[in-house]
């Protein structure tokens, strides 16, 4: 258990590379971006197979498996692409990063799960330094021509946690399967590009290899771990340590100079980090107990 979620969260670690790698890619737009990284993810995803051990007998794979995984990766990114479209950029990234607290909250529904306070306290802590980042320490400013934006964000939220939870029910689908979802979103955002967008191309070779890192890891192996994390980690751990992507993110940024450190990132890394620890804290008692029987025996 502690393991798949550690596994899951290096998904969150990987993420945190995007708005750094999206930057040095140049102006790619957005929906031909998601298609050649989503079709580098489908060649990670191939290239796993070779060093993978195969079933002894084919897995059949049910119907819906298909409609939560296509829906998932494909319907948050073209959701997220059109919110920022129609609303101003901060108030659309706040409501789409619900989702970590929709997963915490939505995991109270699943067979086998219970809901504890210290979830969802660690979950809200993550969400307000979430605020601090994103809003950078300024007030939200929510204006009702933008309210097709914002409902559009609110859709993408919605879709990853479910994507997410559902994922959770079907723990005998093997990760592979992650494999034909990202090769389904490179084709489909392949052909929103080809009906919305002009298309630019990497100008340089940085561009070009930033391009391939987000190929590699937030857009392709993150996909893989965090299949892994949601059907066989602590999903409300998971959900509440998802957080921590945008502080990671800035951290990322402040390192190689894009960023300023200041004290609204101190604040918002000790609410993320202390909402993380405080959402994991069944897990570590739980941890530390069988320790100490299987000392005592």
């Amino acid at each position: 258990m502690g393991r798949a979620t550690l596994i899951g969260f290096s998904a969150v670690a990987m993420w945190a590379l995007l708005a750094l790698l999206t930057d040095a890619s140049g102006s790619v737009p957005p929906f031909l971006l998601s298609a050649m990284t989503f079709a580098i993810g489908t060649c990670v995803g191939l290239a796993a197979r070779l060093f993978m051990a195969r079933p002894d007998r084919p897995v059949k794979i049910p119907p819906q498996v298909w409609l939560i995984g296509i829906a998932g990766l494909f319907g948050y990114h073209f959701f997220y692409f059109t919110a920022l479209r129609n609303a101003p950029a901060v108030e659309a990234s706040l409501i789409a990063y619900l989702w970590p607290l929709l997963i915490v909250l939505g995991s109270a529904l699943m067979p086998g799960e219970r809901l504890a306070w210290n979830h969802v306290a660690g979950a809200l802590l993550g969400l307000a330094g979430t605020v601090l980042i994103v809003t950078k320490g300024s007030g939200l400013s929510f204006e009702a021509n933008y309210a097709f934006g914002y409902a559009m964000a609110a859709v993408c939220a919605l879709l990853w946690s479910a994507y997410s939870l559902l994922s959770r029910r079907f723990p005998s689908v093997p990760t592979t399967i992650v494999t034909w979802f990202c090769a389904a979103t490179a084709i489909l955002s392949l052909f929103c590009h080809l009906a919305l967008e002009q298309t630019v191309l990497p100008a340089t070779p940085g561009q070009w290899l930033a391009v391939l890192g987000l190929g590699l890891m937030p857009v392709g192996a993150a996909f893989y771990a965090w299949d892994i994390g949601v059907k066989r980690g602590n999903i409300q751990v998971l959900g509440a340590a998802s957080y921590a992507a945008p502080l990671l993110s800035t951290l990322v940024l402040i390192a190689t100079g894009f960023a300023e450190p200041s004290l609204r990132i101190l604040a918002a890394c000790l609410l993320i980090t202390g909402g993380a620890v405080l959402a994991a804290k069944s897990l570590l008692f739980r941890r530390r107990a069988s320790a100490q029987t299987g000392a005592s025996a």
